[in-house]
């Protein structure tokens, strides 16, 4: 069985409240870190990056000031290394299972991201996390890593792969406690 599993599907999909349910209900300690909107009324701001420990700072946001952007977001790529690269890290120190939520345009602009998001998919630890849909030529080089299995998340599936990664989390959560 793959060490790396990683959900991609279209924005709204549910791909970030499957792995927070999978998370929550799977026995295995887990770190990381996992994204969410940021919404005024029905309006999508911008997005908070926040740590399985419970730190968050803004990733994304339409009304800061950064050089780096990703359509109409600005990128605070510094909130990215200081919350997201730092709880891989911990997670590759302290838990059984790393989470990252996602691997996209955004991160993927940090140098730090790029190392740490690769030294986990190659460290030997479970990963479970999402990655962009869209072609993008380190995401494509992670979905075809030998160790990498992609799910594609679609509305219609939800259940179906929430099984799958409880499963997936079941039959291996004993191996690293042996």
């Amino acid at each position: 069985m793959k060490r790396v599993l990683l959900l991609t599907g279209k924005p709204g999909t549910g791909k970030t409240a499957i792995i927070k349910e999978a998370i929550a209900r799977a026995k295995i300690k887990a770190g990381g870190f996992y994204t969410e909107e940021i919404r005024v009324g029905r309006r999508r701001q911008g997005f908070r990056i926040i740590s399985l420990d419970g730190r968050e700072a803004i990733l994304a946001h339409i009304n800061i000031s950064s050089p780096y952007q990703v359509s109409k977001y600005r990128i605070d790529v510094e909130s990215l290394n200081r919350i997201g690269v730092s709880a891989i890290h911990q997670a590759l120190q302290e838990c059984d299972l790393v989470v990252i939520d996602e691997i996209g345009k955004m991160e993927l602009l940090s140098p730090q991201f790029r190392e740490a998001m690769l030294r986990a998919i190659n460290n030997g630890k479970r990963v479970l996390g999402t990655i962009m849909l869209s072609s993008h030529p380190l995401a494509d080089e992670v979905k075809r890593h030998p160790e990498v299995k992609v799910l594609l998340v679609i509305s219609g599936n939800r259940n179906q792969v929430l099984k799958e990664i409880l499963n997936w989390l079941g039959t291996t959560s004993d191996e690293n406690h042996a």
